[in-house]
């Protein structure tokens, strides 16, 4: 099987080629992404918690389910993709914002992304991938900015830069939540 690619982009999220996604993670190079954050009725926000097999950060936890597009797929397509490969539901999705950001890892692999933040709905249980996650919990957003406080260690290096952003984006307007 062909190792998925990724797209790469300039600083203003222009693509500029594709790339096998572990040699973009292995050279740091800039590359589109995106993280979808999924809220009950009650405010809360859906977390998972990775797969203990996967490549890197196994058993953190981290928002409802994040990848890659793919080439000539839009960021809403690709984040209801995604959201059902991980989490086994659908439900719309909107774009929320957009940044920068990069996070090495220690065993070498950096994530360096242009990430498109999206938000979505859902009341219900997933129907988690046993491959892909885990654990899944529902969490209050300020519950879980004290929970990185004390314990950032739990979550996704990923995760923290991009909650805070979330977050933020949250307290500013709370007709999203």
């Amino acid at each position: 099987m062909e190792e998925e690619k990724v797209i790469l982009v300039n600083e203003a999220d222009e693509p500029i080629g594709l790339m096998p996604k572990m040699e973009a993670h292995e050279k740091a190079l800039l590359h589109r992404a995106f993280s979808v954050f999924v809220m009950n009725d009650k405010g809360e926000t859906m977390l998972q918690q990775r797969a203990k097999d996967k490549y890197h950060s196994p058993l953190l936890w981290t928002n409802t389910c994040c990848s890659h597009q793919r080439d000539g797929e839009s960021n809403i397509e690709a984040g209801k993709r995604r959201l059902m490969e991980e989490m086994g539901f659908q439900t719309e999705l909107k774009e929320l914002f957009s940044f920068v950001y990069k996070a090495p890892f220690d065993n070498g692999l950096t994530e360096h992304e242009f990430d498109h933040v999206m938000m979505g709905s859902y009341n219900d249980s997933p129907n988690i991938n046993p491959e892909e996650v885990a654990d899944w919990k529902w969490m209050r957003p300020s519950d879980i900015k004290k929970d990185i406080a004390v314990q950032p260690e739990q979550y996704t290096a990923w995760f923290k830069i991009i909650f805070e952003r979330f977050y933020d984006h949250l307290m500013k307007n709370p007709q999203t939540k």
